[in-house]
């Protein structure tokens, strides 16, 4: 992997350590471009035919890299704008009701609690919460879906292997995982899978991928229909879905917007998944380390691209690092601050945090 170049490809690194991909990824300049590109070209044309034939190209690429990233056949992938919205999809879509049960763990992200919420709030769904390690040995009788973290957003852990061999629905939250660590969706053995566009794939914000296994698929209720996710939208009220993960995809994505995501795309697939995700987690190792000779205790995690230590001022010391031109962000409700490391970061990047820490 050329560091240099790729690093060369954010102009944020120029200024500042950005350990913050796992809230929002750095922007490539080249997928700034490309999204100006279109933008001009709809200022010059217009937007009528040509403009929605382009806007289906540009999908059916970003769909085809989603499922690259994900292992997966990319008539099995959805096009959303956030991990939450495909979340909510697989939720929503299960109908559940009284008595029937979610299994979740104790660290998740609002992304996945709201939509849980949700089904425990309006359709009498119990849902239970253990420790990340503990959801696969925590399925019940009534249990009609585990719905989890692939990386804890918290502490950075691992869902267990174990899940791979439930009889129930698995629903996996890849905010943390897809661009980050290797993902095959078969390998898994998850049900489900949704993801983020912004965060470790460095697309824009509003943009996000959901993975449905073709058994779960043909359970799930659509109820969300419109345009972009019907088979024949001239149909009128007898217009049916799309036959496959089409049918979860968002109202309407822009061109500019999925232009910037396959711009960012791009540039990761050319530095090699392989070798991205390996330099992420082997830095963020070191970072691990590091931030125990500091004398900062390190959560439990796994072979991640997230570490999170202790702060004795978690929400002060943020502010005073960004200040000091080092981005990361501080967990809610626990003395950490969270460094998320990418591959487009360095050994340098990881000193300048050292540096801002008070001992």
């Amino acid at each position: 992997m050329d560091v240099t170049g790729l690093r060369a490809e954010f102009p944020v690194l120029a200024a500042t350590a950005y350990l913050n991909a796992g809230t929002d990824g750095p922007l490539p300049a080249s997928a700034a471009r490309a999204s100006a590109q279109e933008l001009e070209r709809e200022l010059r044309a217009g937007r009528a035919a040509e403009h929605f034939k382009r806007r289906g190209e540009l999908g059916r690429e970003l769909r085809g890299g989603y499922a690259r990233a994900l292992g997966a056949e990319p008539l099995d992938v959805a096009i959303t704008t956030c991990t939450t919205e495909g979340i909510g999809q697989v939720i929503g879509g299960l109908e559940l009701a009284p008595g029937d049960e979610v299994v979740t763990s104790d660290e998740e992200h609002p992304g996945l609690l709201g939509p849980l919420g949700a089904a425990r709030q309006l359709r009498g769904v119990e849902v239970r919460e253990v420790p990340l390690d503990e959801v696969a040995n925590a399925v019940g009788p009534r249990t009609r879906l585990v719905a989890c973290s692939h990386v804890g957003w918290k502490s950075g852990s691992f869902a267990p292997v174990e899940l791979r061999e439930l009889e129930v629905p698995v629903l996996l939250d890849g905010a943390q995982g897809v661009g980050a660590v290797q993902v095959d969706v078969n390998a898994l053995g998850c049900d489900a899978y949704a993801g983020a566009g912004q965060k470790w794939l460095c697309g824009p914000d509003g943009t996000g991928l959901l993975w449905v296994a073709p058994e779960l698929r043909a359970r799930l209720a659509v109820s969300r229909r419109g345009y972009g996710n019907l088979a024949d939208p001239d149909a009128g009220l007898a217009a049916a879905v799309q036959p496959d993960g089409r049918r979860f995809d968002a109202p309407s994505l822009g061109a500019e917007t999925l232009a910037c995501a396959l711009g960012a795309l791009a540039l990761l697939e050319s530095a090699g998944w392989g070798d991205v995700h390996v330099r992420a987690r082997t830095l963020c190792s070191r970072l691990a380390v590091m931030l125990e000779e500091h004398g900062r205790e390190v959560a439990r995690r796994g072979d991640t691209t997230l570490v999170s230590f202790h702060s004795p001022d978690p929400e002060g010391e943020r502010a005073r690092l960004a200040e000091a031109g080092v981005v990361l962000r501080n967990i809610p409700g626990r003395p950490w601050l969270r460094a998320s490391v990418g591959a487009w970061n360095d050994e340098g990047d990881l000193e300048r945090l050292l540096g801002g820490l008070t001992i």
